[in-house]
């Protein structure tokens, strides 16, 4: 399950999760985030070990400042409430995957 994260959710959902947090900036306009949209819902669905939370930069721009968004989308790996790593660019699934995998190695 994605969960639409907004700022006065965000110490309750990503501070707090137990285990790996991936949150997906994202806006209505960016064509590339709508083509990621999909595949972050497919690894939300088939992974519930994972918190999968999507941001619109649009709504919540004071989160995507504190997380310095410059381009979107961004993908970022939380863990324990610390940015374990982040990307901004389009991937497929298991490029999404691997990313989650080695940003969790190295933290």
């Amino acid at each position: 399950m994605e969960i639409t994260l907004t700022a006065d959710k965000y110490d309750e959902v990503v501070n707090r999760a137990d285990g790996v947090v991936l949150i997906d900036f994202w806006a209505t306009w960016c064509g590339p985030c709508r083509m990621i949209a999909p595949v972050i819902a497919e690894i939300a669905e088939e992974h519930p070990e994972l918190t999968v939370c999507k941001v619109n930069v649009d709504d919540e721009p004071a989160l995507a400042e504190k997380f310095a968004i410059k381009f979107i989308p961004t993908l970022a790996v939380m863990k324990n409430g610390k940015l374990l790593a982040s990307v901004s660019r389009y991937m497929d699934k298991p490029g999404v995957l691997r990313f989650i995998a080695d940003a969790t190695s190295n933290g």
